[in-house]
């Protein structure tokens, strides 16, 4: 059964359709990827599944509840988290601030304090640093913050976009082998990615987005070796 699932979305940004009747899903505890060109939709999705961008049509369920209407900070309780294209860290706190108010919806003070332990066991570099100020790290230190920090939610259901721009390849490789690692763990991702190869190769699944409608869908590998998919978005 899907944890989250688009049923004939579509959203608007005033009199531009960002996305027209988009329907996918996400199973619990797979890796998916969403792949297109520069304005073909991927972020405005994730901004709407997060509700930080407005449906116009369709219905979106996540862990059996419609959330089509529901407030961000509704579907952050419900166990959703969204790690931003850009990173946006706090650059004026510190690490260990920004991981804390990552579990700003949490109570359970000996859970946070295990997940903040489990965080840090994840980004080594991070305990490292934890009392310098997020702005001074380089660009990969705070992609690993901005995931980490999601992750302090204790999410279901992990948002990424574009975790891998302006990074190092190093830095990349270091990245999707912290995601695989949370993929086997059992964590749900959906990855919007602008190395499509790279992100297939590390996903089960993946949904082709051309102007703001899915165009191909299908297993990893398969799209992978799409000849369409090759010529149109893998540089092949």
């Amino acid at each position: 059964m899907p944890l989250l699932e688009l049923d004939h979305v579509s959203v608007s940004y005033g009199p531009v359709q960002a996305v027209r009747d988009v329907s996918l899903h996400v199973d619990r505890g797979e890796m998916v990827t969403l792949i297109g060109a520069n304005g073909a939709g991927k972020s405005t999705i994730l901004r709407a599944v997060s509700g930080l961008a407005r449906i116009a049509a369709g219905s979106l369920r996540f862990n059996d509840a419609d959330i089509s209407k529901a407030r961000p900070d509704v579907i952050v309780r419900a166990g959703l988290a969204h790690c931003p294209e850009g990173r946006q860290v706090l650059a004026s706190q510190t690490i260990e601030d920004n991981l804390l108010l990552g579990a700003y919806i949490r109570t359970d003070k000996a859970g946070i304090a295990r997940d903040l332990e489990q965080a840090y066991a994840m980004f080594p570099r991070l305990l490292e640093r934890r009392t310098q100020l997020a702005g001074t790290l380089s660009g990969g230190e705070q992609q690993m913050l901005a995931i980490a920090r999601a992750l302090m939610s204790s999410p279901r259901l992990l948002l990424l976009d574009e975790p891998s721009l302006g990074l190092a390849p190093l830095v990349v490789e270091e990245i999707f082998a912290i995601l695989d690692r949370l993929s086997g763990q059992g964590m749900t991702i959906l990855l919007v990615e602008q190395n499509a190869r790279l992100a297939l190769a590390h996903s089960h699944r993946g949904y082709v987005l051309e102007s703001g409608q899915i165009a191909a869908s299908g297993d990893a590998k398969g799209l992978l070796e799409d000849e369409r998919v090759l010529a149109a978005y893998l540089g092949a």
